[in-house]
Order: C-alpha cells, then structure tokens, then sequence
C-alpha cells in the first residue's frame, strides 16, 4: 500500500473512533443526570418555600350584613310600622318568652340561618322582666330589635294563609261509623341520616320503605295508604267517620279527637311519607269547579260531600300523607308547634324553617276577612315564629294559627291574602348599623375637578366615518382652551379634551432570507 493510501485509512479510523468516543460519552452523561435527577426527587426532598403571606386588601374584611336566600329587605324606622302603636304587644311578649325556653336551652353551634344564635341576647334581657302592660312590652321590642320590611325577591308584599286544631268525632276501635283509620309513623319508614325512631323527622326530602337490612324503596303515597297498605299492623290510633276529616286533620298537622266515653286524645304531626303537598283547593280552581275568589276551605268540605267519587279521587291528587302521634296535653291546652312548645292562638305563625329561626317576631299588617267572608277587617299584629309546614316556602310565607274549633276553622279557611311583613331582627345583626361600617368606593372629584379634568368618549360618527376623526388627522390642531364663568364674577379654566391615543399600527415583521444548508456529499475513496 501506497504511503498516502496508510495514511488516508488511519486517518479514516482515528476520525471514526472519535466519534464513537463522543456519543458514547454523551449517553453516559445524559444517563448519569437522569440518575441524579432521579435519586434526588425520590430520596432527597427540596426544602419547602415558606407560603406567600396572603395579599392585603385595599379595604378591611368587615362582617357583611345577613342575607336570606331569595329575599330583599328594606331597614325602617318604627315611626314607618304601619299599625305598630295599635297592636297589644303584651300578648306578643309572652308569646315571644315562650320561645325563649328551647332558645336558652339550645347547646352546640348555631343554626346556619341569617339570625342564627342572636336571639338569645333578647331572651335573656326578657327573662328578668315580668313586664304587666302593653306599653312596657312594646318599649321592649322597641329596644332589643330593628323593624326589618322583608320579602321576596322581586315581590312588594309576603302571603299568609291559616291553620287551626280541627276538634273530630272519633272511636277507639273500629265500627260501621267509626272506619277511617288515623294511623302513627310506621316502623319500615326510613329517613337518611336519622333512626327510625327519631323523635324528630324532617317533612321534607325523599322517605323510603326499607326492605330487610339494605333495600330502599319509596313509601307508599296516599292511594297505596288508604287502599289497606299498612292496614292490620296495630297502627291505629283512632277511627274516623269521614275521609275528610283525616284529610284536613293531616293538612293541619293536628287534631282533637273526642270519644263516645267523654275521653279525648290529643294528635300532632310526627312524620310523612315523603311526597310533596298538592293544595286540593287548587286543584278545584283549575278545574273550574269553584271560583278563586270564592275558595275556602268550607267550599271544598262542601263540594266533597256533595260528590264523593270525585272526593276520593282529589283525596288521590295529594300524594302525601302524614302520620301522627299521641300528645299528653289536656283540652285547655293549645296544640304543640314544631318549636316543641304549645301555641299561641292569634300570635303563632308558621314559617319556612330552612329560612328563619324559631322565635323570630314578625309583624304582619294589611287587611284580612276575619269577621266574614267579605269583611276587610284590619290586621295588624306582632307574631312569633314557633311551627313549619311543607306547603310554608318563601322568606315572607307565614300560616297564621288561630286556635282550635269550627270558629276557628272557618275564619282560618278563607285566609289566602297578600300582606306586608316586617322582620324585628336583633339589634346585634342590625343591617343598618352593620351596612354603616362597610367600606364604600371613594368619592366621585367635585364638579369644578370634573370640568378641569374631562373623560372624553370617541364620538360614534368617527366610529362610522375615520375621516372625521380629529385624532387621525395631523393637520388639525387642537382647539385652545376654554373659559368658563363660575359663580359671580370667577373664571375658571378648563382644559381641552384629552384626544384619545391612536391605535398602535399593526407592524407586519419582516422575514429574512432562510441561508442555505449546504450539503457534503461524502467522497469517495
């Protein structure tokens, strides 16, 4: 081999070998930091960076004033309660310290409610006073609470209905009169998250019928009940003449049940079936059956023992059913609201307790047809909040009680009227004096700030029309400024227009000339 073919081959190889070399080196390197790597975030953990601290606001976190889902209120002042100095507000205080009994008692947290636990600091100013006359009563409301106006969203006024104790002929055991069964909750009811011997069950939300230890099906509705579903199970409390009766004893939540013997049995709600109330009155107005303007519930008493086919099946369009319970109260004794205390006829009320909380005073005034059918008779009385329903749903919805008896039955049953609420919130939730510490935006600059310094707006004609655009227009020049007399004899001046700045031109970037690659064709030996 010739001198410079050795030396072209030996060049070749050492130019070959290095290559190797390097990429070889290479992979160890990227390997040997992908194995570092690796053992650091598997066995060595980076010191933590202490948290960032939380950023300042411009304003202070103040206490925001309550709110009730779904409801405006406007704070007034007692001199605007219309019909507040009428009321007898002596009633109305021994009403409200009934309440306060389970409030003082209450243990654990608060309720979650816009009022929540500041009811207790008025119950305990009213514990130490036994206070004997309206006008003391009323100074007491006046101090420990600020009138609240308050209703729906949306709506200038609240609604009321009524409810009583119907007072019923019954029998112990069954007989050819006495057939319709009154029945107590049943042991295969079942309520999430609560025992089925629960004193307390909640009348809203699905029930079910539990089958063995794990299946849950939904209980039985009204049809189901009243065809013999649970009859024969030793569920009866009492028996009935008339399946209205029962119909309007469970849309009451209770009842007085007068035997043959002379003996009495008192009956309270204690649980329902799960399936949402249906007003059967409603049902008739649409229908056609019976004119709103003329519903009530001595109508549709009426219309059903005129047409008892037709009852049966409107019985049916109210797939709820309520199961009672047996109270120890005596005849003189009013019935027990959901607060767990007896009532006040003409001063409980019935709320939306997912709302509001028990022993809230509420002022209602407007005009009801207490003295009959057609009378306006002026309503204007300070209520406590002591009971619930499932058909009460809404910030300003309240069922006013009226006692036990036909009389009472009558004048509650013709009650469906719009009024006007007013809350008494506790002055330490007082939405005025809370709404006061809020921080507020800064003040808008004076009016001679305002001319010296004015906002211009682009005119919509030069949104139309760019030639008519002062700004685009280099030719044109501003015009001087202006004077303007201020006051007697005071010129102040006032600065031109400040032209808005032109829009940044749109710079297409220019692309420079790709360099060729250029390509070594290997050669051959």
């Amino acid at each position: 081999m010739a001198p410079e073919a050795r030396i072209k081959a030996f060049l070749k190889t050492s130019a070959t070998a290095l290559c190797a070399a390097v990429v070889a080196l290479s992979s160890f390197s990227l390997g040997a930091e992908a194995a570092r790597r690796h053992y650091r975030s598997h066995h060595h953990h980076l010191p933590e960076l202490p948290a960032a601290p939380p950023r300042a606001l411009p304003y202070p976190q103040l206490p925001l004033p309550f709110g009730i889902p779904g409801a405006q209120y406007l704070p007034l002042a007692w001199a605007d309660v219309k019909g507040w100095s009428d009321d007898a507000h002596l009633a109305a205080y021994k009403t409200f310290r009934a309440s306060c009994r389970p409030i003082s008692a209450q243990t654990g947290a608060p309720e979650p409610k816009a009022l929540g636990a500041s009811l207790s600091e008025p119950c305990r100013a009213a514990k130490s006073l036994e206070l004997a006359d309206d006008a003391k009563a009323k100074t007491f409301f006046e101090e420990n609470f600020a009138p609240l106006r308050i209703s729906r969203l949306g709506e200038p006024d609240g609604f009321v209905t009524g409810y009583y104790e119907p007072v019923l002929e019954g029998s112990r055991t069954q007989t050819d009169v006495y057939n319709v069964p009154v029945y107590r909750r049943p042991s295969n009811l079942f309520v999430r998250g609560y025992k089925q011997d629960s004193v307390s069950l909640p009348n809203k939300g699905p029930v079910y019928r539990k089958i063995g230890r794990r299946k849950l099906v939904p209980y039985y509705d009204r049809a189901e009940i009243e065809d013999g579903k649970i009859a024969g199970r030793g569920l009866e409390i009492a028996w009935l003449k008339d399946p209205t009766d029962l119909l309007f004893a469970q849309i009451q939540g209770s009842a007085r049940i007068k035997f043959d013997d002379g003996g009495t049995v008192r009956l309270n709600y204690d649980a329902y079936n799960g399936y949402p109330y249906t007003a059967v009155g409603r049902i008739l107005i649409e229908r056609g059956i019976i004119p709103k303007e003329e519903m009530s519930m001595q109508k549709i008493r009426e219309w059903m023992a005129q047409t008892p086919d037709g009852a049966r099946e409107l019985r049916r369009q109210n797939r709820s059913y309520i199961f009672f319970c047996e109270v120890n109260l005596s005849d003189k004794d009013e019935a027990v609201g959901a607060q767990g205390i007896p009532l006040t006829a003409g001063r409980s009320i019935a709320v939306d307790k997912s709302l509001h909380v028990y022993g809230t005073p509420f002022f209602i005034e407007g005009e009801l047809p207490i003295d009959s059918e057609r009378a306006k008779t002026p309503f204007h009385r300070l209520m406590i909040a002591q009971d619930t329903g499932s058909a009460i749903i809404g910030p300003a919805r309240a069922d006013l009680y009226f006692g036990a008896g036909q009389e009472a039955g009558r004048v509650s049953g013709r009650l469906r009227h719009a009024m006007h609420f007013v809350m008494l919130v506790p002055k330490s939730l007082d939405p005025t004096v809370r709404g006061a510490r809020l921080p507020v935006p800064d003040p808008r600059p004076s009016e001679k700030i305002a001319k010296l310094f004015p906002q211009t707006e682009p005119a919509k004609d030069s949104a139309k029309d760019p030639s008519k655009d002062p700004t685009k227009d280099p030719t044109k020049t501003a015009a001087p400024a202006a004077a303007v007399t201020q006051g007697k004899g005071e010129t102040v001046a006032v600065a031109n227009p400040v032209p808005l700045p032109a829009p940044r031109p749109l710079i297409e970037p220019v692309r420079e000339p790709r360099r060729p690659v250029k390509n070594h064709p290997h050669r051959q030996q």
